[in-house]
């Protein structure tokens, strides 16, 4: 049997004031015709289906049509991420019709899907993790009514004995496969992720994931492997299907095809459609008019125009000659007062735009018991947000 992997589609997202959707609708028509293509028996979703917790209705919709078109030919498990609502999102999941499998709460952990017919190898098991909010978590995973450890580890740990409980209870010679949605150890992350910290714990060891064959993650936007150690699952990133920063720009977008069958679980990335390329360029403005841009010139650009004299009209004159400029900036030649590439809004944590804000108006930063309140705060808000 072979699987899709995607995930991190942020349905509702807008690049340097870009609107993507027509570019995401694009993806999930490939999307859907990969999954007629390959025969797949299920098309996993690895969480941050929505950019936010409330997206707009052309999202909602776009992801409706697609769910529809999706289960016409296959099944499909999705789980929320840290982006998504994990109420929204998972409204109206006993009311799906049975190839949509939607599991956004942590107290659906443990749920198990069961693909292929029952056969002397036994049916693939599918275990659904969705991004799990600590403060709720660690209550509803409780194995005996205490609270668990305020922290991704704990919580996810503790989702996993509950996987490989089901593991040992169903598992025959069928593949077992876990999605989940976070920060594991030895990712490498890009500029456009939403930090994941609460209460200053944000990655996990890939050593929880034991016990499994695969595991389909989502929530870092680079497609890579991540190393599980001898003995361990094959584990994946898919990472987005569409770039959302310039830190990403040299990755190939891709959906992984999952082969579960022969002696060991394999993998193929397929590439994603570009709808444009993404990179930048630097000179003085004579040069960016020059034919060197030429092969260029339509891409979504970031662009550095390096005269000593800032120059009349530039970004009307760079608006004609790149159309699809996104960022333009004047950093004359020599000038390592400032870094071309500066982090993205993304890469920026909450606390850090709270400590900024309380030195900026307090001329001094916050104390350690600021701080703390910062945090407390902060934590409160995350938590209700994704629980919305």
């Amino acid at each position: 049997m072979r699987l899709l992997h995607t995930s991190d589609w942020h349905l509702g997202r807008s690049l340097h004031g870009v609107d993507l959707l027509e570019h995401q609708a694009q993806y999930l028509d490939h999307l859907v015709e990969l999954a007629g293509e390959h025969k797949v028996g299920a098309v996993l979703v690895s969480g941050d289906v929505f950019d936010r917790a409330v997206p707009p209705v052309e999202a909602v919709t776009l992801l409706s049509e697609t769910l529809s078109r999706l289960a016409a030919v296959t099944q499909v498990v999705l789980i929320s991420g840290n982006h998504d609502s994990a109420r929204r999102l998972g409204f109206g999941a006993q009311l799906m019709r049975p190839e949509i499998h939607l599991v956004t709460l942590p107290d659906q952990v443990g749920q198990v899907i069961e693909l292929g017919e029952p056969s002397a190898a036994g049916p693939h098991l599918v275990f659904p993790i969705p991004f799990l909010d600590v403060d709720w978590a660690r209550v509803a995973l409780a194995p005996d009514g205490e609270p668990l450890a305020r922290s991704h580890q704990a919580v996810l740990q503790a989702a996993m004995d509950k996987v490989r409980s089901g593991v040992a209870r169903l598992g025959g010679r069928g593949r077992s496969v876990v999605l989940a949605h976070g920060f594991v150890g030895g990712g490498q992350a890009s500029d456009s992720e939403r930090d994941l910290q609460v209460g200053g714990i944000g990655q996990v060891p890939a050593s929880l994931f034991a016990g499994v064959d695969y595991v389909a993650l989502g929530h870092l936007h680079g497609p890579q492997q991540i190393n599980s150690g001898p003995g361990g699952p094959l584990m994946r990133y898919a990472g987005s299907p569409l770039t959302f920063s310039f830190s990403e720009m040299n990755q190939v977008k891709s959906t992984v095809l999952v082969d579960l069958g022969g002696s060991e679980v394999t993998t193929e990335l397929i590439p994603a459609p570009v709808p444009h390329r993404m990179g930048e360029v630097s000179g003085t403005l004579e040069q960016l008019l020059g034919h060197r841009f030429d092969q260029v010139a339509k891409d979504w650009l970031r662009v550095w125009v390096t005269d000593q004299v800032r120059p009349d009209s530039m970004m009307e004159t760079i608006g004609k000659r790149f159309p699809n400029a996104l960022v333009t900036r004047h950093l004359p030649q020599g000038d390592l007062s400032q870094p071309l590439a500066g982090p993205s809004p993304e890469a920026v944590s909450p606390m850090e735009v709270a400590n900024q804000f309380v030195t900026d108006v307090g001329g001094q930063p916050p104390t350690a018991a600021e701080s703390a309140a910062l945090q407390a705060a902060l934590d409160v808000v995350l938590a209700a947000e994704g629980r919305a």
